[in-house]
Parts: structure tokens; C-alpha cells; sequence
């Protein structure tokens, strides 16, 4: 079993020295050292820490926001970190020690409620979303173009003009133009089978 130690700045202006000596009296045996902004998730030291533990090994950081800035970030790799079977201890956070079982029980606790948020912002998410269906707001791709410049794309397609040379012309991508007459082909075919089914 080995300790494993995790220090970040964010800036190269910065020093990791005050966190290298906290973690050298915590009795970390290797120091993983790294110069990034916490809000990346894919820092490459925090990776090759994770992956250095061996079961029964913990990886210590000096405070909490030195490992992760958002609780799933935080999350994710105490997950990373139990699957390995390995520990994890913040110096300054007595409370995040998954080597004990108040740690543990706090821990879960926090992803219980990490849960909880991510639930109530779906459910406002969808009560939103009804609403502004409810009071006739049109969800979806909206077309750059003007109901003129509309006609005038539709007008030129059935012409027999490129739907590529009518979009550099309005200046949108292809598939504007492309929707455009999907959308209007859709329109016309629904219309024959009506008057099919009347005839």
C-alpha cells in the first residue's frame, strides 16, 4: 500500500511548493505535479495518478479544489479511484476520506445530492420546454431565410438551379437550402395523398 499525492496551480506563475511539502509530510511516496486550469476535465497528471493506484493505495491532494472543480468532476474520479479499490484524502477537508466510513457515508451523501440537483434541473428543463410548446414557441432549426427568400430558393430549385449555387447565393450552408425543399417536397406529397384518398 502506497500514498499517492496530487498537485495543481492553475497558472505557471504559480507554485506547487507549499502543496509538495503538505503532501511529503502526509507521507505521499510520488507527487503527481501539474500546471492547469481545475475546469479541465481531461488533465493528463490526475489520469496517470488515478491509474498508478494499486488496490489498497490512496491518493491524497491538499484541498478539494486542487483535484476537481465541480462536483461531478469530483465524483468521476472518486469513481475512477473505488474501482481501482484504492482510497482517496483532502488534508483540508477532514470530511473527504474515503479510507473511513464518516468519509464514506459523507461522500455518498454528496452524490446523492449531485443526483438530486441533476433531476430537479431536468424536470425544470421539461416543465420549460411545455410551457413554451403550450404558448406556441416552435422548437427546432430555424431557417436564416426569409419567407421572400424562401419563395425565391423554392422557385429556383424547381427551376432546375443547384441547391449548392442557390446557398452560395443567399450565403447558408447547403443544407438550409436542403431542408428548405425537403420540407416543401413533404408538404406536396401530403397534399396528393389527400386529394387521392378524396378522389
Amino acid at each position: 500500500m502506497a500514498n499517492f499525492g496530487y498537485a495543481r496551480v492553475s497558472t505557471e506563475g504559480q507554485t506547487l511548493d507549499d502543496q509538495v511539502a503538505q503532501l511529503k509530510a502526509a507521507g505521499c511516496d510520488k507527487i503527481f505535479r501539474e500546471k492547469v486550469s481545475g475546469a479541465k476535465t481531461d488533465r493528463i497528471q490526475v489520469a496517470k495518478a488515478v491509474a498508478a493506484l494499486d488496490k489498497g493505495d490512496v491518493l491524497i491532494v491538499t484541498r478539494l479544489d486542487r483535484l476537481a472543480r465541480s462536483t461531478r468532476d469530483l465524483l468521476n474520479i472518486l469513481d475512477a479511484i473505488a474501482k481501482r479499490k484504492a482510497g482517496f484524502k483532502s488534508l483540508a477537508d477532514a470530511w473527504a476520506d474515503t479510507t473511513t466510513s464518516h468519509g464514506r457515508l459523507m461522500l455518498t451523501v454528496l452524490g446523492g445530492l449531485a443526483e438530486f440537483e441533476r433531476d430537479l434541473i431536468r424536470a425544470r428543463t421539461g416543465a420549460g420546454r411545455a410551457r413554451a410548446l403550450a404558448n406556441g414557441v416552435k422548437m427546432g432549426p430555424h431557417f436564416k431565410l426569409t419567407p421572400h427568400q424562401q419563395k425565391e430558393v423554392l422557385d429556383r430549385c424547381a427551376a432546375g438551379e443547384s441547391e449548392a449555387a442557390v446557398a452560395r447565393s443567399f450565403n447558408v450552408h447547403q443544407s438550409t437550402i436542403n431542408r428548405l425543399v425537403s420540407s416543401r417536397r413533404t408538404a406536396i406529397e401530403a397534399l396528393v395523398k389527400v386529394a387521392e384518398a378524396e378522389a
